[in-house]
């Protein structure tokens, strides 16, 4: 069975989608197979970091929900985007990535938006794709807030990733979206703060975020000059692989392969 990892933020700009990239990406490098889900689905945008190609999509997430698909006929290898080789003579499964992307064209967002869909399709889709593939690991990478579609998919997950950003606004949403996983029996809850100023004291915010939440937190993220330059371009622990924001990204990849 594949272990589900639900990255969520209770509220959008936190950088959500960069930070699940970056660690699938690290832990599809460790030889593992990894699933993406973009079920952001009134904001998708996690295939721009990947270099996928709008026009290349033939089917998404939401050609799957509304029947026209199987969930594996929309999910893109891009392995070789974040240099992942395959192992000579086909000696055991090598480390691969599948990005599973929602739809940019307005008229199936407004679809969405207008008609809504079948939620528990979601996790269907999820356990079809796990095992077709052979995950060792899925993301879901959600929509910011609390709606059934995060609800359902929270359930099912063995670890959420909550980011959230040093800000009053962030403290109280994540409060709420971490009050829901535990009342939904999540088995384990990491926070990570992300866009966090370096001349901020990171152990005593630890410490502070910890006690406040009684959660581990797994890591915090630095604002960058870098992050901005590349624009969601690119993966950025490959373009930079001994940033300080890379290293940090790694560490909490670390936690993540080795929860139980």
């Amino acid at each position: 069975m594949s272990k589900v990892v639900s990255v969520h933020s209770f509220r959008g700009g936190t950088g959500k989608s960069n930070v699940t990239a970056n660690l699938a990406t690290m832990i599809a490098r460790s030889g593992k197979r990894v699933g993406i889900v973009d079920t952001d689905i009134q904001s998708p945008g996690i295939h721009v970091l990947f270099g996928l190609d709008e026009n290349k999509i033939s089917y998404t997430l939401n050609d799957y929900l509304w029947g026209r698909c199987a969930i594996e006929q929309a999910a893109y290898d891009v392995s070789q985007t974040v240099k992942i080789k395959p192992k000579p003579f086909n000696f055991g499964m090598s480390g691969a990535i599948y990005l599973i992307p929602s739809s940019i064209k307005t008229g199936e967002i407004s679809r969405i938006l207008r008609e809504g869909y079948n939620a528990r399709l979601l996790n269907d889709g999820f356990r079809d794709l796990s095992r077709r593939l052979k995950l060792d690991y899925l993301f879901i990478d959600t929509h910011p807030g609390i709606n059934e579609e995060t609800l359902l998919s929270i359930i099912i997950s063995n670890i959420l990733v909550v980011i959230l950003r040093p800000d009053h606004q962030d403290y109280q949403g994540t409060a709420v979206a971490i009050d829901v996983a535990r009342k939904l029996d999540v088995p384990k809850i990491m926070l990570v703060v992300n866009k966090a100023l370096p001349k901020l004291n990171f152990p005593a915010l630890r410490q502070q975020l910890q006690t406040a939440y009684s959660t581990t937190v797994a890591g915090i993220l630095p604002v960058c000059e870098e992050m901005f330059h590349l624009g969601s371009s690119d993966i950025f622990s490959l373009r930079y692989p001994e940033h300080a924001w890379t290293q940090e990204v790694n560490a909490i990849a670390k936690q993540i392969m080795h929860s139980k």
